[in-house]
């Protein structure tokens, strides 16, 4: 059966956030007296909830309130610390002119991601932008993939995840949908492989002809 529903990752797939993350999270951290974060050590963060990451490195951690901190800089400033990567917009308006249902599945707060996507003109493509709500509702991406295969009346299989974490992955095979991995975000080939990505991508480029290749 044919692919008809592309659901794409926002940061390290769309675009590149990374320095609005980075900043945020260490605004955050030196406000309650931990450690900065190099770049290196930031690279962990980036992809799966701060709920799960965040108790993880730092024990005993007041997630809330540094989830209240790292949004009072990113509400601001963070989010605007980003780019699109490079053949990013041509690759994803081919595909919707092609007819392909786009839906955005990230981690980053949904309210967020809405602001990123209209910001680089991104919308118009788009059938929807999904996201974690603020309380926390569908912070893991498996239970947010499940919604959306509902969501989009979609069968698993006429589906495709598209991200570059293994957390992209597992939410992939979680439904039964197809993954893709890419790897001019944050995960390596390694990292994806290892998750079970069935197809691994170098470049936006190879969007097109690898997603009419699945079947």
């Amino acid at each position: 059966m044919p692919v008809t529903t592309l659901f794409f990752d926002l940061d390290g797939t769309v675009s590149n956030n990374f320095d609005g993350i980075a900043r945020c999270l260490n605004y955050a951290l030196e406000r309650m007296d931990y450690p900065l974060l190099s770049d290196d050590e930031v690279l962990p963060f980036v992809g799966p909830p701060f709920r799960e990451s965040l108790p993880a490195a730092f024990p005993g951690i007041d997630v809330e309130h540094a989830l209240v901190l790292y949004r009072e800089r990113y509400e601001h400033t963070g989010w605007q610390e980003n780019a699109l990567y490079h053949g990013i917009h041509d690759a994803i308006r081919a595909l919707h002119l092609q007819g392909f249902t786009i839906a955005l599945c990230t981690s980053k707060p949904r309210i967020f991601a809405e602001r990123i996507i209209d910001h680089f003109e991104l919308g118009r493509y788009f059938d929807g932008v999904h996201g974690p709500e603020i309380d926390g509702r569908f912070d893991r991406k498996t239970d947010l993939l499940e919604h959306l295969i509902g969501h989009y009346a979609v069968a698993p299989h006429n589906a495709v995840m598209i991200g570059d974490r293994d957390k992209d992955v597992e939410a992939a095979l979680h439904v039964g949908a197809h993954s893709l991995g890419v790897l001019w975000g944050f995960g390596s080939h390694d990292e994806l492989h290892g998750a079970g990505a069935k197809r691994i991508i170098a470049t936006p480029a190879e969007l097109i002809h690898t997603i009419h290749s699945l079947a």
